[in-house]
């Protein structure tokens, strides 16, 4: 099946990541286009339920299919270069930093957050990848939605690409469009846009969801300010 086929495809036979992977092992993920306007891109696939996560990628030698234990996926190189690539950041801390230099300097931190001295705040996939896993494995987990959903749009506008810092070869800014996540117990589905940061929730299960017809809700990109006086 082509790369576009595969998102439906999916969703319409599995209720889990492990339903999903016994269904995988069929698959080849072929390189056709959508249109002659939108031509294939590589791609990289995160299926995840409450219990696991996987990742799918595309190689010359075929699908290839990873655990994804942290549950954080980006862009090219593989998948297992940058699970190898988090070795290097190892002795990253949400703590307060410990002296380690020497034992013969008495050497104390001046500023909280230096246990994470060395967290890459560069925009390659690379360094996104290790600043996304610190940040999430370390997120405390509430006992309220709003402030968990909160939480993670803080997550990822933490490898959010602000216009100006990464020019493509034609000269356009690349920029993180829009951010989002869904409640799928609840049905909810929450985003920003980059021009506007106010989170809307869209609340699937107020459709009709029995009609044969697509609803589509126009995205809200103009900036939505609240003024107190």
């Amino acid at each position: 099946m082509a790369s576009f086929e595969l998102i439906p495809w999916i969703l319409g036979q599995c209720k889990s990541v492990v339903e999903a992977e016994n269904l995988l092992q069929q698959v080849n993920i072929t390189n056709d286009a959508f249109s002659k306007d939108l031509t294939p891109t590589p791609l990289h696939w995160l299926i995840s339920d409450k219990d696991c996560s996987l990742t799918l990628e595309v190689m010359t030698s075929g699908l290839h299919i990873h655990k994804n234990p942290v549950g954080v996926l980006t862009n090219s190189p593989p998948f297992d270069y940058h699970m190898y690539h988090l070795c290097s950041h190892m002795n990253l801390s949400p703590s307060q930093a410990q002296n380690r230099f020497s034992s013969g300097l008495k050497l104390t931190p001046y500023s909280n957050g230096m246990g994470s001295i060395g967290l890459p705040g560069d925009y390659s996939s690379a360094s996104r990848f290790v600043r996304a896993c610190f940040v999430k494995l370390n997120s405390p987990v509430s006992a309220s939605e709003d402030q968990d959903i909160s939480q993670f749009f803080h997550i990822l506008s933490s490898v959010a690409m602000p216009r100006g810092a990464v020019l493509m070869p034609n000269g356009a800014c690349e920029i993180t469009r829009y951010s989002c996540c869904c409640n799928t117990d609840k049905g909810i589905y929450y985003y920003t846009t980059y021009d506007n940061s106010r989170i809307t929730a869209v609340d699937l299960h107020g459709e009709d969801l029995s009609k044969d017809l697509v609803v589509t809700y126009p995205l809200r990109t103009a900036m939505d300010f609240y003024r107190q006086n």
